[in-house]
Protein backbone atom coordinates (compact mmCIF):
# COMPACT_ATOMS: atom_id res chain seq x y z
CA UNK A 1 0.00 0.00 0.00
CA UNK A 2 1.07 3.32 -0.91
CA UNK A 3 2.24 5.57 1.91
CA UNK A 4 -0.83 7.95 3.16
CA UNK A 5 0.27 12.22 2.75
CA UNK A 6 -2.64 13.13 4.87
CA UNK A 7 -3.38 17.08 3.79
CA UNK A 8 -6.25 19.34 4.59
CA UNK A 9 -7.64 20.34 1.18
CA UNK A 10 -11.24 22.48 0.29
CA UNK A 11 -12.18 24.01 -2.55
CA UNK A 12 -15.32 22.30 -4.40
CA UNK A 13 -15.29 19.84 -1.77
CA UNK A 14 -13.09 18.77 1.32
CA UNK A 15 -10.83 16.26 0.52
CA UNK A 16 -7.16 14.55 1.64
CA UNK A 17 -4.91 13.47 -0.86
CA UNK A 18 -3.12 10.19 -1.28
CA UNK A 19 0.47 10.52 -2.57
CA UNK A 20 1.65 8.21 -5.48
CA UNK A 21 5.34 8.82 -3.44
CA UNK A 22 4.45 9.82 0.04
CA UNK A 23 7.79 8.35 1.42
CA UNK A 24 9.44 11.07 -0.68
CA UNK A 25 7.24 13.78 -1.47
CA UNK A 26 4.46 15.06 0.23
CA UNK A 27 1.79 16.27 -2.55
CA UNK A 28 -1.73 17.82 -2.30
CA UNK A 29 -3.53 19.75 0.05
CA UNK A 30 -4.84 22.84 0.49
CA UNK A 31 -7.70 25.19 -0.39
CA UNK A 32 -6.20 25.12 -4.19
CA UNK A 33 -5.90 21.41 -4.88
CA UNK A 34 -8.78 21.06 -6.90
CA UNK A 35 -7.63 23.99 -9.23
CA UNK A 36 -4.41 22.39 -9.56
CA UNK A 37 -5.86 18.66 -10.28
CA UNK A 38 -7.50 20.98 -13.44
CA UNK A 39 -4.10 22.34 -14.61
CA UNK A 40 -2.67 18.85 -14.10
CA UNK A 41 0.11 20.47 -11.52
CA UNK A 42 -1.53 17.52 -8.81
CA UNK A 43 -2.47 13.97 -9.78
CA UNK A 44 -3.79 12.20 -6.77
CA UNK A 45 -4.56 8.50 -6.87
CA UNK A 46 -7.13 8.84 -4.87
CA UNK A 47 -9.29 11.56 -2.71
CA UNK A 48 -10.59 10.78 0.60
CA UNK A 49 -13.95 12.74 2.37
CA UNK A 50 -12.87 14.04 5.56
CA UNK A 51 -15.91 16.34 6.53
CA UNK A 52 -16.13 14.79 9.82
CA UNK A 53 -13.22 16.61 11.10
CA UNK A 54 -13.66 19.27 14.32
CA UNK A 55 -15.58 22.09 12.90
CA UNK A 56 -15.79 24.38 16.00
CA UNK A 57 -14.26 26.63 17.70
CA UNK A 58 -13.94 26.45 21.62
CA UNK A 59 -12.31 28.69 24.56
CA UNK A 60 -9.09 26.60 26.37
CA UNK A 61 -8.93 26.43 29.94
CA UNK A 62 -6.12 28.90 29.31
CA UNK A 63 -8.51 31.28 27.73
CA UNK A 64 -7.06 30.43 24.14
CA UNK A 65 -9.42 28.89 21.35
CA UNK A 66 -9.33 26.01 19.75
CA UNK A 67 -10.28 25.58 16.11
CA UNK A 68 -11.25 22.41 14.34
CA UNK A 69 -9.42 21.90 11.21
CA UNK A 70 -12.80 21.94 9.19
CA UNK A 71 -14.25 25.00 10.31
CA UNK A 72 -14.91 27.75 7.74
CA UNK A 73 -12.93 30.67 7.58
CA UNK A 74 -15.93 32.51 7.39
CA UNK A 75 -17.26 31.46 10.73
CA UNK A 76 -13.73 32.26 12.03
CA UNK A 77 -13.78 35.84 11.16
CA UNK A 78 -17.14 36.39 12.55
CA UNK A 79 -16.60 34.22 16.11
CA UNK A 80 -16.90 36.99 19.14
CA UNK A 81 -14.23 35.60 21.22
CA UNK A 82 -11.34 35.89 17.36
CA UNK A 83 -13.04 39.14 16.90
CA UNK A 84 -12.71 40.82 20.19
CA UNK A 85 -9.43 39.21 21.15
CA UNK A 86 -7.54 38.09 18.10
CA UNK A 87 -8.80 40.72 15.44
CA UNK A 88 -5.51 40.55 13.71
CA UNK A 89 -6.89 37.34 12.74
CA UNK A 90 -10.32 38.33 11.58
CA UNK A 91 -8.84 40.81 9.72
CA UNK A 92 -6.69 38.78 8.25
CA UNK A 93 -9.27 35.72 7.13
CA UNK A 94 -12.02 39.16 5.79
CA UNK A 95 -8.89 40.26 3.68
CA UNK A 96 -8.12 36.84 1.74
CA UNK A 97 -10.80 36.20 -0.41
CA UNK A 98 -14.53 36.66 -1.61
CA UNK A 99 -17.40 35.84 0.96
CA UNK A 100 -17.74 32.60 -0.93
CA UNK A 101 -14.57 31.24 -1.03
CA UNK A 102 -14.97 32.11 2.96
CA UNK A 103 -17.74 30.14 3.38
CA UNK A 104 -16.27 27.33 1.68
CA UNK A 105 -12.82 27.05 2.55
CA UNK A 106 -11.83 25.75 6.09
CA UNK A 107 -8.97 26.24 8.64
CA UNK A 108 -7.17 23.13 7.79
CA UNK A 109 -7.35 23.65 3.77
CA UNK A 110 -5.56 27.68 4.74
CA UNK A 111 -2.89 26.04 5.88
CA UNK A 112 -2.03 23.86 3.74
CA UNK A 113 -2.64 25.60 0.15
CA UNK A 114 0.35 25.59 -2.16
CA UNK A 115 1.94 28.75 -3.88
CA UNK A 116 0.11 30.85 -6.32
CA UNK A 117 3.14 31.23 -8.74
CA UNK A 118 2.83 31.28 -12.37
CA UNK A 119 5.30 28.80 -13.39
CA UNK A 120 4.03 26.50 -10.66
CA UNK A 121 1.23 26.23 -12.26
CA UNK A 122 1.60 25.92 -15.40
CA UNK A 123 2.52 22.03 -15.67
CA UNK A 124 2.57 22.14 -19.60
CA UNK A 125 5.47 24.57 -20.09
CA UNK A 126 7.35 25.82 -17.28
CA UNK A 127 9.95 24.32 -15.08
CA UNK A 128 9.40 23.77 -11.19
CA UNK A 129 11.39 22.44 -8.30
CA UNK A 130 8.34 22.13 -6.40
CA UNK A 131 6.45 19.83 -9.21
CA UNK A 132 9.53 18.08 -10.56
CA UNK A 133 13.08 18.45 -8.07
CA UNK A 134 15.94 19.05 -9.82
CA UNK A 135 14.21 20.71 -13.10
CA UNK A 136 14.79 24.50 -12.27
CA UNK A 137 13.22 27.48 -11.60
CA UNK A 138 11.75 29.86 -14.44
CA UNK A 139 10.54 32.59 -12.02
CA UNK A 140 14.25 33.03 -11.46
CA UNK A 141 15.17 34.95 -14.75
CA UNK A 142 11.23 35.30 -15.50
CA UNK A 143 8.39 37.35 -14.14
CA UNK A 144 8.55 37.68 -10.38
CA UNK A 145 7.25 40.86 -9.46
CA UNK A 146 5.46 38.52 -6.68
CA UNK A 147 7.92 36.76 -5.64
CA UNK A 148 9.89 36.59 -2.23
CA UNK A 149 12.61 38.12 -1.16
CA UNK A 150 13.35 36.36 2.12
CA UNK A 151 13.95 32.96 2.90
CA UNK A 152 14.25 31.81 -0.26
CA UNK A 153 17.15 29.34 -2.77
CA UNK A 154 18.06 29.09 -5.71
CA UNK A 155 15.75 26.31 -6.20
CA UNK A 156 12.88 28.45 -5.29
CA UNK A 157 11.32 31.77 -4.57
CA UNK A 158 7.88 31.41 -4.23
CA UNK A 159 5.63 33.37 -2.05
CA UNK A 160 3.59 31.66 0.48
CA UNK A 161 -0.38 32.57 -0.58
CA UNK A 162 -2.22 32.52 2.97
CA UNK A 163 -3.32 35.85 4.98
CA UNK A 164 -4.50 33.38 7.80
CA UNK A 165 -1.83 32.12 8.53
CA UNK A 166 -0.04 35.38 8.40
CA UNK A 167 -1.74 36.32 11.66
CA UNK A 168 -1.80 32.93 13.25
CA UNK A 169 2.05 33.03 13.01
CA UNK A 170 2.30 36.30 15.28
CA UNK A 171 -0.11 34.73 17.75
CA UNK A 172 2.14 31.55 18.26
CA UNK A 173 -0.73 28.90 17.09
CA UNK A 174 0.25 25.40 17.71
CA UNK A 175 -1.15 22.86 15.02
CA UNK A 176 -2.66 19.84 16.49
CA UNK A 177 -1.94 16.65 13.98
CA UNK A 178 -2.70 12.73 14.63
CA UNK A 179 -1.35 9.51 12.99
CA UNK A 180 -0.56 6.23 12.51
CA UNK A 181 2.78 7.15 14.96
CA UNK A 182 0.23 9.55 17.52
CA UNK A 183 -0.49 12.55 18.43
CA UNK A 184 1.90 16.03 18.29
CA UNK A 185 1.95 19.88 18.50
CA UNK A 186 3.71 21.81 15.67
CA UNK A 187 4.35 25.12 16.00
CA UNK A 188 2.87 27.42 13.34
CA UNK A 189 6.35 29.11 13.09
CA UNK A 190 7.89 26.02 12.24
CA UNK A 191 5.32 24.10 10.01
CA UNK A 192 5.80 25.78 6.86
CA UNK A 193 9.28 25.04 5.46
CA UNK A 194 12.10 27.65 3.69
CA UNK A 195 12.63 25.74 0.10
CA UNK A 196 16.32 25.02 0.57
CA UNK A 197 17.15 22.63 -2.05
CA UNK A 198 14.08 20.60 -0.98
CA UNK A 199 11.02 23.45 -2.13
CA UNK A 200 8.70 20.27 -2.99
CA UNK A 201 8.72 19.78 0.57
CA UNK A 202 6.46 22.20 2.06
CA UNK A 203 5.53 21.44 5.47
CA UNK A 204 6.68 19.13 8.87
CA UNK A 205 3.82 16.49 8.42
CA UNK A 206 4.43 13.31 7.93
CA UNK A 207 2.86 10.49 5.98
CA UNK A 208 -0.17 9.37 8.03
CA UNK A 209 -0.49 12.48 9.57
CA UNK A 210 -3.53 14.71 9.81
CA UNK A 211 -4.50 17.92 10.87
CA UNK A 212 -7.17 18.24 13.81
CA UNK A 213 -7.26 21.68 15.14
CA UNK A 214 -5.12 25.25 15.31
CA UNK A 215 -4.68 26.21 18.88
CA UNK A 216 -4.08 30.44 19.70
CA UNK A 217 -2.67 30.65 22.87
CA UNK A 218 -4.05 33.50 25.02
CA UNK A 219 -2.39 36.60 24.19
CA UNK A 220 -3.26 39.90 25.94
CA UNK A 221 -0.95 42.12 23.27
CA UNK A 222 -3.49 40.64 20.72
CA UNK A 223 -6.38 42.70 21.87
CA UNK A 224 -4.87 45.55 20.17
CA UNK A 225 -3.67 44.26 17.02
CA UNK A 226 -4.17 44.68 13.13
CA UNK A 227 -3.93 43.02 9.68
CA UNK A 228 -2.46 44.97 6.78
CA UNK A 229 -2.51 43.77 3.11
CA UNK A 230 -1.09 45.75 0.08
CA UNK A 231 -2.11 44.41 -3.23
CA UNK A 232 -2.68 45.70 -6.74
CA UNK A 233 -6.16 45.77 -6.25
CA UNK A 234 -8.44 46.28 -3.75
CA UNK A 235 -10.38 42.49 -3.39
CA UNK A 236 -9.48 39.44 -4.51
CA UNK A 237 -5.65 39.83 -4.60
CA UNK A 238 -2.67 38.46 -2.99
CA UNK A 239 -0.39 40.54 -1.03
CA UNK A 240 2.50 41.98 -2.29
CA UNK A 241 2.90 42.53 1.24
CA UNK A 242 0.86 41.98 4.76
CA UNK A 243 1.70 42.91 8.51
CA UNK A 244 0.42 41.36 11.10
CA UNK A 245 1.25 43.20 14.25
CA UNK A 246 0.02 42.81 18.42
CA UNK A 247 1.50 46.03 20.10
CA UNK A 248 0.96 46.80 23.79
CA UNK A 249 2.95 50.45 25.18
CA UNK A 250 3.00 51.29 28.38
CA UNK A 251 4.39 55.74 29.37
CA UNK A 252 5.80 55.45 25.64
CA UNK A 253 7.65 51.97 25.74
CA UNK A 254 7.01 48.79 24.28
CA UNK A 255 5.85 46.59 26.74
CA UNK A 256 4.93 43.90 23.96
CA UNK A 257 4.90 42.94 20.43
CA UNK A 258 3.72 40.33 18.03
CA UNK A 259 4.87 40.85 14.52
CA UNK A 260 4.94 38.67 11.08
CA UNK A 261 5.08 39.85 7.56
CA UNK A 262 2.85 37.82 4.32
CA UNK A 263 3.78 38.15 0.68
CA UNK A 264 7.32 38.55 0.89
CA UNK A 265 8.71 34.83 2.01
CA UNK A 266 8.21 30.98 0.99
CA UNK A 267 6.40 30.84 4.44
CA UNK A 268 4.36 33.32 7.01
CA UNK A 269 7.60 35.50 8.08
CA UNK A 270 7.64 36.29 11.86
CA UNK A 271 9.51 38.88 12.63
CA UNK A 272 11.79 37.57 15.51
CA UNK A 273 14.53 39.89 15.24
CA UNK A 274 12.40 42.97 14.81
CA UNK A 275 10.57 42.12 18.25
CA UNK A 276 13.67 41.74 20.04
CA UNK A 277 14.90 45.15 19.21
CA UNK A 278 11.42 46.84 19.87
CA UNK A 279 10.78 45.05 23.02
CA UNK A 280 11.20 47.49 26.05
CA UNK A 281 12.36 50.38 23.89
CA UNK A 282 10.56 53.49 22.42
CA UNK A 283 7.59 53.26 20.47
CA UNK A 284 8.34 55.96 18.09
CA UNK A 285 8.20 55.95 14.43
CA UNK A 286 12.27 55.70 14.68
CA UNK A 287 12.50 52.92 16.28
CA UNK A 288 10.08 51.32 14.32
CA UNK A 289 11.92 52.29 11.06
CA UNK A 290 15.13 50.93 12.70
CA UNK A 291 13.71 47.60 13.94
CA UNK A 292 12.11 46.85 10.31
CA UNK A 293 15.54 47.90 8.27
CA UNK A 294 17.18 45.41 10.92
CA UNK A 295 14.95 42.73 10.02
CA UNK A 296 14.78 43.37 5.98
CA UNK A 297 19.00 43.53 6.07
CA UNK A 298 19.07 39.55 4.67
CA UNK A 299 16.91 40.50 2.34
CA UNK A 300 17.97 39.14 -1.65
CA UNK A 301 15.03 40.14 -4.00
CA UNK A 302 14.73 39.47 -7.55
CA UNK A 303 14.89 42.05 -9.95
CA UNK A 304 11.26 42.85 -10.10
CA UNK A 305 10.23 42.44 -6.55
CA UNK A 306 13.04 45.06 -5.55
CA UNK A 307 10.17 47.24 -4.60
CA UNK A 308 9.15 44.87 -1.82
CA UNK A 309 11.54 45.82 1.17
CA UNK A 310 10.76 49.49 0.92
CA UNK A 311 7.14 48.58 0.57
CA UNK A 312 7.51 46.40 3.57
CA UNK A 313 9.31 48.53 5.96
CA UNK A 314 6.60 51.35 5.38
CA UNK A 315 3.78 49.37 5.78
CA UNK A 316 5.46 47.95 9.19
CA UNK A 317 5.89 51.54 10.12
CA UNK A 318 2.63 52.42 9.26
CA UNK A 319 0.98 49.94 11.32
CA UNK A 320 3.17 50.31 14.79
CA UNK A 321 2.45 53.91 14.40
CA UNK A 322 -1.56 53.24 13.99
CA UNK A 323 -1.11 50.90 17.09
CA UNK A 324 0.56 53.05 19.37
CA UNK A 325 -1.36 55.71 18.74
CA UNK A 326 1.84 58.15 18.45
CA UNK A 327 0.02 60.21 15.60
CA UNK A 328 -3.34 60.90 17.72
Amino acid sequence: MNPLSYHRATSTTDVLHMSNNGAARLLGGGTNLVDLMRKGVERPSALVDVTALPATVEATAEGGLLIGAAVRNSAVAAHPLVRTQYPMLARAILSGASAQIRNMATVGGNLMQRTRCLYFQDAAASRCNKRVPGSGCEAQGGFNRYHAIMGTSPACIATHPSDMCVALAALDARIHVAGAAGARTIPLVSFHLLPGDRPDIETLLAPGEMILAVEVPPSPVARNSAYRKVRDRASYAFALVSVAAALSVREGMVEDIRLAFGGIAPKPWRAFGAEVLLHGGPATREAFEAAVIEELAGATPPPEAAFKVELAKRTLVAVLTELSGSER
